[in-house]
């Protein structure tokens, strides 16, 4: 019986249900941005106050990772999920009834609160099928959920704003209603088709069942498993700052990426369509380092490398007078960003086993996506005038001391014996 065909059964049921639950997940936390070609105006929103309310979503989503992934790891992945979905659906949705500054503010501060387990929580529940040699490239695959929600939702989101006055309702309000609903039916699929455990899954005989067990538990020895020792772990935190300087410059370009390009004369709709080109690229870029880090063994230049070509990205795009140019280097800003997240989980669940990977994983990210408070409002208040450049530059800054970090916690990590992966 092959080893990898088993795997690859596992990665065929799971990795594309969990990657649709991801494009929908992330799709109605950035749909803002979208909104925000018209919204802002209907509701006289200046940019420091959108920037506020689209970071302040990670007042909810950041801190509350933590603790969700211990329940998940407590009262199993199906139920938690399905909670999740459905809570998330229902708020997404609601964000149509914004009606001013303290609702938006609440409302996106509600939608974080409500989405806050499924990144942490889908990224843990990997670990209960794949091994390491193969966790890399099947994070990469999840987590390119959220390049491919802008393939996806930014053509999407220009046609449905075109359906401003219909019922009454502005496009913008059509946007979050008719884009939050699929978490709610998606909730209940969840509970009919994602096993908890790999001893549950119907769609493995007794034999692929055991060896699944069997190679999870050869995995190399990690060096701690108690969750005391997690949040005492300087290189758990180190990576938690590594997340939050990527994830700052990744929302804050994200959130504010229909903005940029409608102000480089483009369109309503046709800046839907633009932003397919950056997200695109990194969606198969994304995959591939992913599956790099992977037969590489290797996570830290994994990390740092995007890092620095997302910060060389924003400076050129900061500085270039040029349409093209700048669609090009944001090109590289989206790729770099999304390639370096899925090593950064891998680095985490290099040094860590049992309940600490849960909290690991929470923690890290629970640091990290402050950053995606810091990003959006930054942004809003350094933007003058329609001009982005000052903006771009300090998100460059951010890159590059996250890669620059990501290098002195690789000096710290301790060598160990490749895992040999297919």
């Amino acid at each position: 019986m092959s080893e990898d065909r088993v795997f690859a059964k596992c990665a065929w049921r799971i990795i594309p249900f969990v990657t649709l639950l991801y494009v929908v997940s992330f799709l109605d936390r950035v749909n803002v941005g979208f909104a925000a070609l018209t919204m802002n105006k209907d509701l006289g929103f200046s940019p420091a106050i959108y920037g506020i309310g689209a970071g302040i979503f990670f007042l909810g989503y950041g801190p509350f990772q933590f603790p969700a992934n211990l329940m998940l790891h407590r009262i199993g992945a199906r139920r938690w999920l399905f909670a999740i979905l459905a809570t998330w659906g229902a708020v997404s949705a609601g964000n149509a009834l914004i009606a001013g500054q303290s609702s938006f503010f609440f409302l996106r501060f509600l939608l974080g609160l409500a989405e806050c387990g499924l990144v942490p929580g889908v990224l843990l529940y990997l670990t209960y099928w794949f091994p390491l040699a193969y966790r890399a490239r099947f994070s990469a695959t999840f987590l390119a959920g959220s390049p491919l929600a802008f393939v996806i939702g930014g053509p999407l989101s220009g046609l449905i704003l075109q359906m401003d006055g219909l019922g009454g309702l502005h496009g913008w309000q059509w946007l979050f209603i008719l884009e939050g609903l699929p978490a709610c039916v998606l909730a209940f699929f969840v509970l009919s088709y994602l096993p908890d455990r790999p001893s549950e899954a119907n769609f493995l005989s007794p034999d692929e069942k055991a060896l699944v067990t069997a190679r999870l538990a050869a995995d190399p020895k990690t060096e701690k498993s108690s969750l005391t020792s997690v949040l005492l772990d300087g290189r758990v935190i180190a990576l938690g700052f590594v997340n939050f300087g990527v994830l700052a410059g990744g929302y804050g370009a994200g959130l504010w990426l229909p903005q940029i390009i409608a102000s480089m004369g483009f369109s309503v709709l046709a800046t839907g369509f633009m932003i397919v080109v950056p997200y695109l690229v990194a969606v198969v870029v994304m995959i591939l380092w992913g599956r790099s880090s992977d037969f590489r063994d290797e996570r830290i230049w994994h990390i740092a490398i995007p890092a620095f070509v997302a910060a060389a990205g924003f400076m050129v795009a900061s500085i270039s007078p040029s349409t093209t140019v700048k669609l090009i280097a944001l090109s590289f800003v989206a790729t770099g960003i999304f390639a370096s997240l899925a090593p950064q989980v891998s680095a985490v669940s290099s040094f860590l086993s049992g309940p600490a990977v849960a909290a690991g994983i929470g923690l890290m990210t629970a640091i990290g996506t402050t950053g995606g408070l810091v990003g959006p409002v930054l942004t809003g208040f350094l933007t003058k005038d329609g001009d982005y450049s000052r903006a771009m530059m300090a998100l460059a800054s951010a890159l590059f001391m996250a890669g620059v970090l990501a290098l002195i916690v690789g000096r710290s990590m301790a060598p160990r014996q490749p895992v040999r992966g297919p």
